[in-house]
């Protein structure tokens, strides 16, 4: 019974630390995949981590652009953490 208890606790709090944290912190602590839709007519620039926060740059898209898809990977000194964040342009 008190096994039972006891893996019910750490199930609980296991949830609601995960639950707590906005997508960027999770993908930035545990690893994972995001995707993030720019703004129509703006193009990615540029992209980096500080903390857990996600900064990224972008600006007009000129005449004739095409859209792209744009990958920004980290990788964690030992492989072990991996994050992936897809940056999706369009018109």
């Amino acid at each position: 019974m008190k096994t039972k208890f006891l893996l019910l606790i750490v199930a609980l709090f296991g949830a609601l630390s995960l639950s707590s944290c906005t997508e960027n912190q999770r993908a930035r602590k545990f690893g994972g995949d995001i995707t993030i839709r720019l703004k129509p007519g703006e193009k990615l620039m540029m992209a980096t981590w500080k903390d857990d926060n996600l900064f990224y740059l972008t600006e007009p898209m000129e005449e004739g652009y095409t859209p792209k898809v744009k990958n920004f990977y980290e990788d964690s000194s030992y492989g072990v953490l991996q994050t992936h964040v897809k940056f999706i342009e369009s018109k």
